[in-house]
């Protein structure tokens, strides 16, 4: 069972997606956040297993309140799904870096929340590739954008684990970058998680953006 908590200002949204996450056997609705404040507070006492998390909350919005969760080891196992009006927003990558496992658009279908809940809560990210390379480039592209690890970061990597990151950073799951590589796929995941560890970082989701900054991947017209 998936203990999901909703963190939403907008009381209707709460609503409507408890009865969705509700209607699934598979999941329970363990809490409803209105403030980011109310998310962080409610992750620990409600013991959830993933947060459906908005970004524009009162007291303190998404993004820090996921920063706050990641940052938690008492909540290490716990996963940030973040929801967005527009696949646009700038505050994506902010969430994304926070340490949010993925991001959805707010009027995606119902199947299709259910379906990114089961992924994330499985412990894989959910990326969109087109959007998450749009968001980066044109983020990371501005003078206030944080700066990366820079292709010397990266040199702790092998050969193989940069071709192996360079797949995750186009959106291709174990499966696929096996198949793309020649490996099996459990040797495909074992390398992503040497790479993580190497980089240090949670999540796939880190782990696109890690590859964005550091210029091992170049969005299509992101320079």
């Amino acid at each position: 069972m998936i203990r999901v908590l909703l963190a939403d200002d907008q009381t209707l949204v709460r609503a409507a997606f408890a009865m969705l996450v509700g209607s699934d056997p598979g999941m329970e609705v363990v809490g409803e956040a209105a403030t980011g404040l109310e998310a962080v507070a409610l992750a620990r006492s409600a013991r959830a297993d993933l947060v459906v998390m908005d970004i524009r909350m009162p007291e303190l919005d998404g993004i820090e309140a996921t920063r706050r969760i990641a940052a938690d080891e008492d909540l290490a196992g716990v996963k940030v799904l973040v929801l967005t009006t527009y696949d646009t927003d700038d505050h994506i990558v902010g969430a994304l870096r926070a340490g949010a496992s993925g991001f959805l658009v707010k009027d995606t279908r119902p199947a299709d929340l259910l379906a990114a809940i089961r992924t994330v809560a499985a412990g894989d990210s959910l990326l969109s590739p087109g959007p998450t390379a749009r968001l980066i480039a044109r983020v990371l592209s501005t003078p206030s954008a944080p700066a990366g690890p820079g292709p010397d970061g990266l040199g702790m990597l092998s050969e193989r684990e940069r071709q192996v990151l360079a797949l995750v950073a186009r959106g291709l799951n174990n499966t696929e970058i096996a198949e793309s590589l020649g490996l099996s796929p459990l040797t495909a995941k074992t390398h992503v998680s040497r790479i993580m560890g190497k980089l240090g970082v949670r999540d796939r989701a880190q782990l696109v953006i890690a590859a964005y900054e550091s210029g091992l991947v170049v969005p299509a017209g992101g320079g």
